[in-house]
């Protein structure tokens, strides 16, 4: 019988899982309040009890760590100017799942040279994130 499905798979490779990744780059007690209280902030603007308007604001997809941390940077500045009116959040995205041909995204391709490094994909995203709340900036 001829093979109907999964015929682009080439080889199936073992990744790091969730909670290594986790454990190598764990949560700070800062960053965690960050997102605990911002998603209540966001929950409640959803309920009308609060009457800012949420703004999640961002690239596409990241794949430059300094230009995503420099438009973080941009972004802190202005989350504090515009607190009284605005919740902004920063879009932080590591896949393009709409791609079937090129570049998939930075945890498929974290050196964006078609070395498909998932593990280190996984664990750079991680690091950009703690990096990102760690600034003040949820994503």
């Amino acid at each position: 019988m001829a093979k109907t499905s999964d015929r682009r798979i080439l080889e199936i490779q073992n990744i790091v899982t969730p909670q290594e990744v986790i454990d190598d780059f764990p949560l700070t007690k800062a960053a965690g309040k960050l997102i605990t209280q911002t998603r209540d902030k966001i929950s409640d603007i959803l309920q009308g009890k609060d009457q800012r308007l949420l703004v999640v604001v961002g690239p596409c997809s990241i794949h430059d760590v300094k230009s995503a941390k420099e438009y973080s940077q941009r972004l802190v500045k202005l989350r504090e100017e515009l607190k009284d009116k605005l919740e902004i959040v920063m879009r932080v995205y590591f896949e393009k799942p709409r791609t079937t041909v090129g570049w998939k995204g930075l945890i498929n391709d974290p050196r964006l040279d078609t070395s498909c490094d998932i593990d280190a994909g996984f664990q750079l995203a991680r690091e950009i994130l703690l990096k990102i709340n760690g600034m003040g900036i949820p994503c």
